[in-house]
C-alpha cells in the first residue's frame, strides 16, 4: 500500500506541479543554461599495498600464494553530461576503468546515473532513472541513506553508482520560523533484473523525505518500507552554531537485522533483531582556513568486539588445519563469513572520524596538505592516513595519500588485508 502510495504521489505532484507553474514563487532565480553540457575527469591511480602477513583478512585471500606486497595501477574516465530541452533534461555519468593489479588485470563500465529530468519550475523535480540520490549530514558515515549504496569512508566524496527508481523532489517557501518544506517520494523496484544488489527477490520498495528549514536548522525524516530491506526510520539534522561552527547528526532504526556471527570453533550463527544507528559530527573552520570535521559513528547492526575476535580465533584455527592436513574447507566457510560481514568496511559498532586540513600552510598556494584518523573505539585500532593535494596547474589535481593501519591481534585494522598503502593519484577535468 506505500509503495501504492507514494506513486501516486509522484505523479499527482507532476500533474499538480504542470498546472501550478504559474501560481508558483520561489526565491531563487533561474539561470541560462546551455542545452548541452559535457565534463568529467580521467584519473590516473597508482597504489601499493604493503601486506599484512598476520592479519586474519590476508590469510583469506593469500594461504595459497604468500606475498608481501601489491602493486595497482587504475586508469578511470568518468564522462557526465546534460542534454535539456524546455522543462525536460537527460542526464548522465559514466564510469570506466581499467584495472591493472599485480594479479591480472580486471575492467569495469557502467552508468553511475542515466536518467530523464522534467522540472516545470524551480519547485519541483520528476526523476526516473538511475539516480544516486544524497541522503543525511554525516561527512564520513550515513545511517539514514536507506536508498544509496554504502559510502566509502576513505573517500567520502567520491561519486557513487545510484539506483534505478522513480523519485520527485516538491519545494515550498514561506515566511516565519518555517522557511522551506521539501517532499521527496522515491520508488524503488529490486529483482534479480533491477537492482539486483538492493536485496533479495522480487520487490517494489517505497520511501520517502521529508525536509525541514526550521530557525536556520536542516532537518530530515526519512522511511523505507518493508521489502527487498526491512522496514526502517530515521532523521536527521545540521545547524551553524555560528559562521565557523556546525554540528549535525543522524538517527536510524532498523527493524530488522541479520548477521552471521561464528564461534572459535566455525558454528555459524545467525542473529536477528532490531537495531538502532546514529551519529554526531561538527565542522569547524578556523580564521586560519584549517577545516576540523569530528564524527562519532555508533552502527547498531555491527559486530561486537568478542563476534571480531572469535572470527580472527577461527581463521587461525582454519589456517593452521589446512598447513597440517592440505584441506581449506575451514577457510572456504570463514571467507564466506568477511564476504557476508567480518571483511565489509568498518563492521564494527563504534567509530570515531578526524580530519584535519589546511589550505595554502606558509602561502603555498593551491597547496592543501591535510591528515585523517578513523578509529575502532572498542579496540583501540586506528587507521591514519596523511595527504597531499596540489590544484596549481589548470584543470589538474594531484593527490598524494598514505594509510596506515595499527592495532593488535584480533583488533579491526590490525587483521586487515594490508599494513600500509600508499597511493598517487592525478585527475584531469575537462
Amino acid at each position: 500500500m506505500l509503495v501504492r502510495a507514494l506513486a501516486v504521489c509522484v505523479l499527482a505532484l507532476a500533474a499538480a506541479a504542470a498546472h501550478a507553474a504559474e501560481e508558483f514563487t520561489f526565491d531563487a532565480t533561474e539561470f541560462q543554461k546551455k542545452p548541452l553540457e559535457l565534463g568529467g575527469y580521467v584519473e590516473l591511480k597508482q597504489q601499493h599495498f604493503t601486506l599484512n602477513p598476520d592479519g586474519a583478512l590476508y590469510l583469506l585471500n593469500f594461504y595459497r600464494e604468500p606475498r608481501s606486497y601489491l602493486d595497482d595501477t587504475t586508469l578511470t574516465l568518468k564522462p557526465s553530461g546534460v542534454l535539456r530541452r524546455g522543462a525536460v533534461s537527460l542526464n548522465f555519468r559514466a564510469h570506466l576503468e581499467g584495472d591493472w593489479e599485480t594479479r591480472g588485470f580486471d575492467r569495469l563500465a557502467r552508468f553511475d546515473e542515466f536518467y530523464g529530468s522534467y522540472k516545470p519550475d524551480p519547485g519541483f523535480t520528476l526523476d526516473a532513472g538511475k539516480v544516486s540520490l544524497k541522503w543525511g549530514k554525516g561527512y564520513a558515515w550515513n545511517p539514514v541513506a536507506f536508498v544509496e549504496r554504502v559510502k566509502d569512508p576513505n573517500d567520502p566524496d567520491l561519486a557513487r553508482e545510484g539506483f534505478t527508481l522513480l523519485t520527485a523532489d516538491w519545494i515550498r517557501n514561506f515566511d516565519g520560523a518555517l522557511r522551506t518544506v521539501a517532499f521527496t517520494p522515491v520508488v524503488l523496484p529490486a529483482s534479480p533484473d533491477i537492482n539486483p544488489d538492493f536485496g533479495a527477490g522480487r520487490h517494489l520498495n517505497a520511501a520517502a523525505k521529508l525536509y525541514l528549514l526550521y530557525r536556520d536548522t536542516d532537518i530530515d525524516f526519512m522511511i523505507l518500507s518493508n521489502g527487498s530491506r526491512s522496514r526502517r526510520y530515521g532523521a536527521d539534522f545540521s545547524r551553524n552554531i555560528t559562521s565557523n561552527l556546525e554540528i549535525h547528526g543522524e538517527l536510524a532504526r532498523i527493524e530488522d537485522t541479520q548477521r552471521q556471527v561464528t564461534t572459535a570453533a566455525g558454528q555459524a550463527t545467525l542473529v536477528r533483531g532490531a537495531a538502532t544507528s546514529y551519529l554526531l559530527g561538527a565542522r569547524h573552520l578556523s580564521e586560519r582556513d584549517t577545516t576540523t570535521v569530528l564524527e562519532y559513528y555508533r552502527n547498531g547492526p555491527g559486530l561486537s568486539e568478542d563476534e571480531m575476535k572469535n572470527f580472527v580465533r577461527f581463521v587461525d584455527s582454519a589456517y593452521a588445519q589446512y598447513l597440517a592436513t592440505g584441506n581449506d574447507a575451514a577457510l572456504a566457510r570463514a571467507a564466506n563469513l568477511a564476504r557476508n560481514g567480518y571483511g565489509r568496511p568498518n563492521p564494527g559498532r563504534d567509530y570515531l572520524y578526524l580530519r584535519v586540513s589546511q589550505k595554502e600552510p606558509f602561502d603555498i598556494l593551491y597547496f592543501t596538505p591535510a591528515i585523517t584518523v578513523m578509529a575502532n573505539a572498542a579496540d583501540h585500532s586506528t587507521s591514519v592516513a596523511p595527504e597531499l593535494l596540489y590544484t596549481g596547474f589548470n584543470n589538474v589535481e594531484l593527490k598524494l595519500r598514505a594509510f596506515f593501519l595499527n592495532g593488535g591481534a584480533g583488533t579491526e585494522f590490525g587483521e586487515k588485508q594490508n599494513r600500509r598503502r600508499i597511493e598517487l593519484q592525478a585527475r584531469l577535468y575537462f
